[in-house]
């Protein structure tokens, strides 16, 4: 691996950072250096912006498939680096850019020694950060012949030592979904409320009977989060008695199942709610997220390469809270995703001062060549 000219493209993806949907120049960076590793197979603007590369084997085998993601997030950063975000209010404070050099790396290294047997994939997936991109990848005409035998994706992880790996089997990150309330009364006069319909108090109870349906346990495996994050009721008319409100809340469970059950739940209560206070009202959703489900042998190729390479393994006892659009592939196919320390002073990701450390390229390679080589000969 070219370590210098992997961190120049890394940092270059920082400095030009673009938000889901919109990752154009970062997907024809990425394709031109992949053109450069001539793979069997180069897809381009897969469900958007996604590319799939494909390195064959001599033989017939496994598809192992390697996923990373393209979009930046909607902050500004406040680092004060030489590659610092030139978008303002766009930035990669997720650790994307670094997710996309080490897959760049694994092409180069592929180019050098193709899999004996089966198929390698690198997939690059656009919008992740909105829970959009896998699902409009996965439905594109393009990739109607997709079906890899394992998928695997990492995640830099701040707070654990630099180097170490994060492992953890079934749910390794949350099920997420954010539910959108609509509430429709009658505007009255405000000083005759009574001859309309406000929807205060109904927001009011929606809110707090939502959230004593929590269970804030993360040890539990029945956890639920129940966080409001928007509400909106009526006009600035302070002559008029509101009729229109809106509640937003992002809900989290360990499980798809268990996510399920607890939407279900709370349309249940906001139907008795409404109908209580004479309201009409909707329901829908956005920026969803499949818990990620960690199959049992695809934890353990993670494990046996890690060990290869004398890397410190942390197994976890609970899932993290965020949500991952990889849970989307798991949920389809055999899969695993597994972290790697961003070292314990790192800020958290989402922090306008997190930079990815370009230290955790070396070791992203190492582990996904481990699994490959184990799975494709």
């Amino acid at each position: 691996m070219n370590k210098s000219r992997i961190i120049e493209l890394r940092q270059t993806l920082h400095k030009f950072p673009e938000l889901s949907g919109h990752e154009e120049q970062t997907a024809e960076r990425v394709a031109s250096w992949l053109k450069e590793c001539d793979p069997d197979e180069l897809l381009t603007g897969i469900g958007g912006h996604g590319i799939v590369a494909v390195w064959k084997g001599e033989v017939p085998g496994s598809e192992v498939v390697l996923r990373a993601d393209l979009d930046a997030l909607p902050i500004e950063e406040v680092n004060d680096l030489p590659y610092r975000s030139k978008n303002p209010g766009t930035a990669h404070l997720c650790g994307h850019d670094g997710h996309i050099a080490i897959l760049c790396a694994m092409a180069e290294s592929l180019s050098k020694k193709p899999p004996r047997k089966g198929r390698v994939t690198l997939l690059f997936q656009p919008s992740e950060e909105n829970g959009e991109g896998a699902q409009k990848m996965l439905a594109d005409p393009a990739m109607e012949k997709f079906s890899p035998d394992f998928v695997f994706a990492l995640h830099n992880i701040p707070g654990y030592p630099l180097r170490s790996v994060i492992v953890k089997e079934n749910s390794f990150s949350a099920a997420v979904n954010s539910i959108l309330i609509r509430l429709k009364g009658k505007t009255a006069h405000a000083a005759e409320p009574e001859n309309g319909f406000n929807p205060a108090q109904a927001l009011a109870e929606i809110v707090q009977d939502s959230l004593l349906l929590g269970v804030s346990d993360i040890d539990d495996p029945e956890m639920r989060i129940i966080t409001p994050v928007y509400a909106m009721l009526g006009e600035k008319a302070y002559g008029t008695s509101a009729g229109d409100a809106e509640i937003h809340l992002t809900l989290r469970c360990w499980n798809n199942q268990n996510l399920r059950r607890l939407e279900s739940e709370i349309e249940n209560l906001v139907s008795v709610i409404a109908d209580k206070y004479h309201l009409k009202f909707d329901v829908d959703y956005t920026q969803t997220f499949f818990a990620n489900m960690n199959d049992k042998e695809c934890v353990e190729y993670v494990r046996e390469a890690a060990e290869k390479n004398g890397l410190t393994i942390f197994e976890k006892n609970t899932p993290f809270k965020w949500g991952e659009d990889f849970g989307f592939f798991t949920s389809r196919y055999k899969g695993c995703m597994f972290g790697l320390g961003a070292g314990e002073t790192c800020p958290a990701l989402h922090n306008p001062d997190y930079d990815f450390p370009d230290e955790l390229i070396e070791t992203g390679v190492a582990i996904f060549s481990g699994i490959t080589d184990i799975i494709t000969g």
